[in-house]
């Protein structure tokens, strides 16, 4: 009886052993590292716009830098600035204008990458209305978003000295097409194209590209509070490398960028044409990746950045330019 008992209990010690074996070796019970949450609201909802982080999210490049990112919806009633402001959101794409101005007014914020690296706003108008020149939109009915995207177009307007009757322009370009206003506000990658799709042609349109009046003002930067940079420079640093991995996959593969693009699109229930967002992504990569760059740099350079500070000081936005170190989140020394 005692050997049987002897005998029982060794082929139960074997099943146990076995059994612990296979459970440690499951997926389930394998160890993993530990994901940090984070989240990061964009300026609007999902478009080619924001390419980059939706395929850095899509491909796992976020994951695989220990991050578990949610990628936030933007828009008119989901400002990213006072998301970023309030602690609601742990990164933010904003203008670098928008970024200064929110620094100059004590928001410790930090420049984390510099996306777009040139302005592609605009000024449009019909060459049937008689506007050729600056001067021809004097007096003229002019569509302008809210602020900070009518800082450029103010900076035109005192250059020129212009006084024009300013009306607030939604984010279609219908007053426009309906000749509600003489001048639209647009984007090169964006509201352009849709007028051009209205059926106009480029001979029949004034195009003002502000950079080429000297108002080049950097767009889309990565941000985040200084606190967030302080408490954990390597999440903030994986971040921005799995982001600007996102760009160059984007651009690589344009045409499942595209697929994914307007997948987001859909499930947020956004009208998505391919033909335009095909447009847009194209677009953006001059502005994002100056002709001969291979890769996506994310550099904001001092000279750019004084520019953006006069040009602010100008229109009396702000009292005085933050330091760009503080604003980079260096200290005096950290590039010498």
């Amino acid at each position: 009886m005692t050997r049987a008992v002897s005998a029982m209990f060794r082929v139960f010690l074997v099943a146990a052993v076995v059994i612990l074996c296979v459970v440690a070796s499951s997926p389930a019970c394998a160890s993993e590292p530990t994901l940090k949450k984070a989240s990061l609201i964009p300026l609007w909802g999902p478009q080619a716009q924001f390419a980059g982080y939706y395929m850095a999210l899509n491909k796992g490049f976020y994951r695989a830098h220990g991050i578990d990112l949610t990628i936030l919806s933007g828009g008119p009633n989901n400002s990213a600035s006072e998301y970023l402001s309030r602690g609601k959101a742990d990164f933010a794409v904003l203008w670098l204008t928008t970024a200064i101005y929110e620094r100059a007014a004590g928001v410790k914020l930090i420049n984390l990458a510099q996306i777009v690296q040139k302005s592609s706003m605009m000024l449009v108008a019909k060459k049937s209305s008689g506007i050729t020149t600056p001067a021809d939109i004097n007096g003229k009915k002019v569509g302008l978003w809210r602020w900070p995207f009518a800082i450029s177009p103010h900076v035109f307007f005192k250059k020129y000295d212009l006084r024009v009757h300013e009306v607030p322009q939604s984010y279609t370009i219908n007053l426009f097409l309906r000749d509600g206003i003489d001048v639209a506000s647009a984007m090169g990658y964006n509201e352009y194209h849709t007028i051009l799709n209205a059926g106009f042609d480029p001979d029949e349109l004034s195009i003002f590209l502000l950079r080429d009046y000297g108002i080049n003002l950097p767009e889309d930067g990565l941000y985040c509070l200084e606190k967030t940079l302080k408490n954990d420079p390597v999440l903030t640093k994986d971040f921005v490398q799995a982001s600007l991995e996102g760009w160059n996959y984007a651009f690589a593969h344009p045409d499942e960028t595209l697929d994914i693009v307007i997948n987001y699109m859909r499930e947020a229930k956004l009208p998505a044409s391919r033909m335009h967002q095909k447009w847009m992504l194209e677009q953006l990569r001059d502005l994002i990746m100056p002709k001969g760059n291979q890769l996506v740099t994310g550099c904001l350079t001092q000279n750019d950045y004084k520019t953006a500070g006069h040009i602010l000081l100008q229109v009396g936005e702000i009292q005085t330019i933050p330091d760009f170190n503080a604003f980079m989140g260096r200290t005096e020394d950290a590039h010498q």
